[in-house]
């Protein structure tokens, strides 16, 4: 190399022209650019070299303007073509021959930014370009068209998104909701952040989390503002398959056989349904019939969605999937169709209705004489809520005393379960729901004489339904409950009566444990359990009435052991994330609902300790039974009464802090 030989080097990634100086050190040369700046470069950081003529910097523009009309990348296709077929490598000086007839120095370099660019035709080998196979070519073309038409939804995107956030009305492309669902999948999986996430909030210069996304979807209105990411994040499916309504209307235009065609005719009893006055799922009825030798038979009539659900079946193995019905302060998200289960499945007042009765004869003590079982048909006579049951048994209703009588059975069922070792623990509940306008409401429910007098029933009808299995040696999803260790007498008498009390038993009651053999459950003071009435929203049931009315129709059952306990296991595993999702959705809610109201005084009963060397402990709201941590600023014992206000909440984060209001506060603001 001497002076004045022109070279090629990157600058930042751009193509530059220089001449070389003067060398600088044993491997270094200083070259000097058009702009007549210099550069100290080693020869490997030449791209290209010009041979046999020398310039000075002066000339590099006329050299520059003699090449840059040369520059047509459609010409190397030309010069493809004619060398694919032999595929022979070529040098620049033969690319410039074959381009343009001439080798000048101009042309070379031509041919050399021509090939140096190029991306699809040739690939470079030491100082050749050998042509790319035809497959190759073809591939490489429809990878760039598909990174142009990428890179074109990528910019419709962004102005879509600028336009609906000024205001506007935008109509979302397919590409579009391609994009918004990477933005959906970054906020329920926020461990999982993919390039494309990336990419586009790096584009609309946003930060790269799952919080960001969130917002922009929030303020795009693709998702609400309270989206529940609880159910997304849980993959719980809301709305049901097509092939699932498909069946689900089908039931409802043709309904299927009956299975149980000599069902026990029952329509001569008087059946009341007791339930909230929002529920639409009516799975249980009352009944009481006097016997002529004096006694009362009570029935516990329980809805019956087998005759329209086969084990195995679309509506079955959905069911199975789903594992119960969601109950959330927005609505609820059911196990089975709307259609059949408010419908057909439902008992409904009026209609004759399917039904599997348990008939139970108590003795005077409230303790299971006898039983039967029977798929049966009754006609509900009155659709009654909770306050309707409660005013009736407390103005001693003459023309409903049946109502009376069963109320009466259950105080003596509870008193004979109590004398069996049953563990009652009544801490406040609360119901929290949302209207559509966002509106927040949230009730303490009652532990009323209705409500005790249909758990009760409900209590009896699994108990006779465990009975019958154990008898038989039926696999059914039988529940039990250890025995916990609870306080002594003297440690719970040193506590306050009521929720500070109840919530020290609480803390040692152990879990309920499902097995397909019967065990005895603790706090209901019983020897065999298994859950029989709730078989539209909870699919332990719905295996409970597969398993029973098989064996009634004398029929093989349709889970043997192993499989019932497999079932048991997948659907069981479904419904504790189902539970955590309500859980965790009543808890969002109830935040919520604080948040709104910074101003207002609650009073709290701090119920117990969580650390008490950090002065961390658990309250009850009691006005909304809701129970929340607080950190107090001062001394405190259990059962103490407070005055607190909200001083922070942020339900997205699930954070929520209070601040206790010294007397003379808490005056002047309820003041």
């Amino acid at each position: 190399m001497e002076k004045g030989t022109l070279i090629e080097f990157r600058l930042h990634g751009e193509r530059r022209l220089a001449t070389l100086d003067r060398p600088e050190g044993k491997k270094h040369w200083v070259v000097i650019d058009e702009r007549q700046q210099h550069h100290k470069l080693h020869p490997r950081e030449f791209t290209y070299e010009v041979v046999g003529v020398t310039y000075t910097p002066s000339k590099i523009p006329n050299f520059l303007a003699e090449v840059e009309p040369l520059l047509d990348p459609s010409n190397l296709e030309v010069a493809w073509e004619l060398l694919v077929e032999a595929g022979d490598a070529v040098s620049c000086a033969d690319m410039a021959q074959l381009l343009f007839s001439d080798q000048s120095p101009p042309l070379c370099y031509a041919a050399h930014c021509l090939l140096s660019e190029d991306k699809i035709y040739f690939k470079q080998k030491a100082n050749l370009y050998e042509p790319r196979p035809v497959a190759k070519v073809d591939e490489i073309k429809h990878q760039l068209i598909t990174a142009q038409l990428k890179q074109r939804e990528q910019e419709d995107f962004l102005q879509h998104v600028k336009q609906k956030i000024a205001g506007e009305t935008v109509e979302w492309l397919d590409s579009d909701r391609t994009r918004l669902a990477i933005l959906e999948k970054l906020v329920i999986n926020p461990e999982n952040t993919t390039r494309a996430a990336v990419e586009i909030l790096e584009a609309l210069e946003r930060p790269h989390n799952w919080q960001s996304s969130l917002e922009l979807l929030v303020e795009l209105g693709w998702w609400d503002k309270h989206e529940n990411l609880f159910l997304r994040r849980n993959q719980i499916p809301v709305n049901f398959r097509r092939e699932v309504l498909e069946v689900a209307q089908q039931c409802l235009d043709s309904p299927p056989p009956d299975p149980d065609s000599d069902r026990l005719d029952l329509t001569y009893l008087k059946v009341y349904t007791v339930d909230d006055e929002s529920t639409k799922e009516i799975d249980d009825g009352l009944s009481i019939e006097n016997l002529d030798d004096g006694r009362q038979r009570l029935w516990i009539h329980i809805a019956d969605p087998t005759h329209l659900v086969m084990p195995g079946d679309v509506l079955d193995l959905e069911a199975r999937r789903r594992s119960t019905t969601l109950y959330l302060p927005t609505g609820i998200i059911p196990m089975f169709p709307p259609e059949l289960a408010t419908g057909p499945m439902s008992l409904v007042q009026g209609k004759v209705c399917r039904a599997l009765s348990f008939g139970v004869l108590l003795d005077e003590a409230g303790k299971v004489e006898d039983y039967r079982i029977s798929a049966s048909l009754i006609q509900p006579t009155y659709r009654l809520t909770y306050e309707d049951v409660d005013e009736m048994l407390q103005l001693g209703v003459k023309a409903e005393a049946e109502i009376q009588q069963i109320a009466n059975w259950a105080q003596q069922r509870k008193s004979w379960r109590s004398s069996q070792g049953a563990i009652s623990i009544h801490m406040p509940e609360s119901v929290i729901k949302v209207c559509k306008d966002d509106e927040i409401t949230i009730d303490v429910l009652d532990d009323s004489p209705s409500r005790q007098m249909v758990a009760e029933m409900m209590i009896l009808a699994g108990e006779v339904a465990g009975r019958y299995g154990q008898a038989h040696q039926i696999p059914l999803p039988f529940r039990g409950q250890p025995q916990p260790e609870l306080p002594s007498e003297e440690e719970l008498l040193q506590l306050p009566a009521g929720p500070v009390r109840s919530c020290a038993m609480r803390r040692c009651m152990p879990r309920s444990e499902m097995s397909i053999t019967p065990s005895r459950h603790a706090s209901l003071g019983l020897e065999t359990y298994t859950q029989v009435t709730s078989p539209i929203r909870r699919y332990t049931d719905l295996l409970s009435h597969f398993q029973i009315k098989a064996h009634l129709r004398g029929q093989e059952l349709p889970f043997a052991a192993q499989r019932l306990q497999e079932t048991m296991q997948s659907v069981t595993e479904a419904a504790s994330e189902a539970t955590w999702v309500e859980r965790q959705t009543n808890r969002y809610w109830g935040l919520e609902y604080l948040r709104r109201r910074p101003d207002e005084v609650w009073q709290a009963l701090v119920l117990r300790w969580l650390r008490e060397h950090e002065r961390l402990g658990l309250i009850l709201l009691e006005d909304l039974g809701l129970e929340l941590a607080m950190r107090f600023q001062r001394s405190i014992a259990l059962g103490d009464r407070l005055q607190v206000l909200v001083s922070h909440a942020d339900p997205r984060q699930d954070v929520i802090q209070f601040r206790e209001m010294v007397e003379q506060q808490a005056q002047a603001t309820t003041g």
